[in-house]
């Protein structure tokens, strides 16, 4: 199909989309798994391009600059949170890059999975330029997602952290939270993924279905991302944090997790969640990765894969990101 894209307007840069990560997201919004996709729709939130057009008014980039856009293209920059750089948590609902209201043309916005997207600036990120583009594409959900919950719980030097669930955003928990300077402990219902925690970086590996192994690490994490979107038993994580301890959810199980008040009360400990980042932030985070040489682990696809890619998203048969190569859209 031929999507409409507005032309750009004073404060807009066009920007012509070399790579596009393929997030869970957009498999549950393309099946409308949340039930509320809008069709015809064109996912798509972890895109790098180059610019090919700015605005009058454009004051940040210029044509020809390597830029990213995230899962936001747009909020009401008027209320609290926005004006505290948390757009994510817009009080008016963040104009999100897909499946969202369009208020320039009244229908609703589209994604990546195209050949131009055209963005207001203050909605659009510099990538680092010693980074792989493609390998970055994800950094704008996987990377922020799991970047700033690490950096809203002071994870750094003398911190043990653990990341539960090795995918693609347990993978990048365990980059980040590495290149911050904490203990990083992996957990994994599979033995199979020791090694590959270990080569991302990992300190310790955790076999969480194994009781021998969670019982020593009882009570001794400051801090744990849990990235699992699957049902499981949080209490067991719950436990094993300190005193003070705090988990942040960024997985998106389909069920609600029961949660033992004792599992809190015992240790003042907190079960939390984390929604991505603002702008800020992310452009903070992309420059972390830039300074650490942090990009995903990805495998590249063509358009046409996509139905494939999707399948294979389901059975966890991705290591760790897909990421369309958009040049393949125009050989259709």
């Amino acid at each position: 199909m031929t999507i409409p894209r507005r032309e750009a307007t004073p404060h807009d840069v066009e920007i012509e989309i070399l790579y596009c990560g393929v997030c869970h997201s957009d498999l549950h919004t393309a099946r409308n798994e949340w039930h509320f996709t809008a069709y015809p729709c064109v996912p798509g939130h972890e895109i790098v391009g180059r610019i090919k057009r700015v605005g009058d008014h454009v004051i940040k980039f210029k044509v020809g600059d390597v830029v990213g856009v995230g899962c936001m293209v747009d909020s009401c920059r008027e209320c609290e949170y926005c004006k505290e750089g948390l757009e994510q948590f817009c009080v008016e609902g963040n104009i999100q890059t897909y499946n969202s209201p369009d208020k320039h043309l009244g229908s609703q916005t589209f994604g990546g999975y195209s050949e131009k997207i055209v963005v207001d600036e203050s909605f659009v990120l510099r990538i680092p330029g010693n980074l792989d583009l493609a390998a970055t594409a994800p950094l704008l959900c996987a990377g922020i997602t799991t970047y700033s919950p690490l950096r809203h719980w002071n994870v750094g030097p003398g911190k043990k952290v653990g990341i539960v669930g090795i995918g693609g955003l347990g993978h990048m928990g365990i980059k980040i939270a590495k290149a911050m300077g904490a203990h990083v402990v992996a957990f994994t219902t599979s033995e199979s993924k020791f090694a590959e925690a270990m080569r991302l970086g990992a300190d310790e590996v955790v076999l969480s279905k194994d009781p021998a192994q969670m019982e020593a690490q009882r009570g001794k994490l400051h801090f744990i991302l849990d990235a699992v979107s699957a049902d499981h038993d949080v209490n067991a994580f719950l436990s094993l944090l300190r005193v003070d301890g705090s988990l942040a959810l960024v997985g998106a199980p389909e069920q609600p997790l029961p949660v033992a008040a004792f599992s809190l009360i015992l240790g003042r400990k907190s079960f939390s969640g984390s929604l991505i980042g603002g702008i800020a932030e992310t452009q903070e985070m992309l420059d972390f990765c830039g300074k650490h040489g942090i990009t995903a682990d990805v495998e590249m696809i063509g358009i046409s894969q996509i139905n494939e890619a999707y399948e294979r998203l389901l059975k966890g048969d991705v290591k760790y990101r897909f990421v369309i190569d958009m040049s393949s859209l125009k050989n259709e």
